[in-house]
């Protein structure tokens, strides 16, 4: 039975503040003309942005020479960072004292350009391992060079419309319900990610067997 993977990624990333969208983007979609907005909308294209890293249990934002820990007797691994670009190396650490130590030869297989397929184990259960790679996608603003992959425009998409409604109700946040007419009211008990914006999401989560 296939279920997500219930664990957060251990991958560490050269990459800078990562932004799903881009401000201007925003404020289109919001029609605001002014700067006096400007720090509160990048702040929550941040917010948004590392919350869908965090539902899809995996990094939308591409790095280079990111590393991330796995245990050694693994073979097949899972990068948190895809579509994987290139490999730069492995590594073996037996304890502390010897500290990581580079691995030559190493054969493998990039797979659907999200999994790592080792031909054999760089170890044993009691030792851990690490891989040092590029990948993941080249975010808005930026232009992809070759072998290099852009953001799917949906999850762009989701990122403006899931700020874009942050925004509109950020006076309500905690807010159970409202009356604002006499009889009717609203209610706001779960200001969360839009449903459309989940099925979105549903489609990059990174699972694993």
């Amino acid at each position: 039975m296939r279920t997500k993977k219930d664990q957060t990624t251990n991958v560490t990333p050269n990459t800078q503040t990562k932004m799903l969208t881009q401000l201007n983007t925003i404020k289109s979609r919001l029609a605001i003309t002014i700067t006096d907005y400007d720090t509160l909308l990048a702040n929550a294209i941040k917010a948004v942005s590392a919350r869908f890293d965090s539902e899809c249990n995996r990094v939308f934002a591409r790095a280079t020479d990111a590393t991330e820990e796995f245990g050694a007797e693994e073979i097949e691994l899972r990068p948190a960072l895809y579509p994987i670009e290139n490999v730069s190396k492995f590594e073996l650490k037996t304890d502390e004292t010897g500290g990581w130590m580079e691995q030559t030869g190493v054969e493998y297989l990039i797979r659907h350009a999200c999994v790592l397929s080792l031909a054999a184990p760089l170890g044993n259960f009691r030792e851990q391992a690490r891989v040092t790679y590029s990948g993941g996608y080249v975010l808005p603003g930026d232009t992809p060079a070759a072998g290099q992959t852009s953001l799917p425009g949906d999850l762009e998409q989701a990122a403006v419309e899931q700020v874009a409604y942050w925004y509109r109700n950020r006076d309500k946040l905690g807010l159970l319900r409202s009356w604002p007419h006499q009889g009717t009211y609203e209610t706001f008990a779960q200001l969360d990610l839009l449903i459309e914006v989940k099925a979105v999401l549903r489609k990059h989560e990174r699972w694993s067997v």
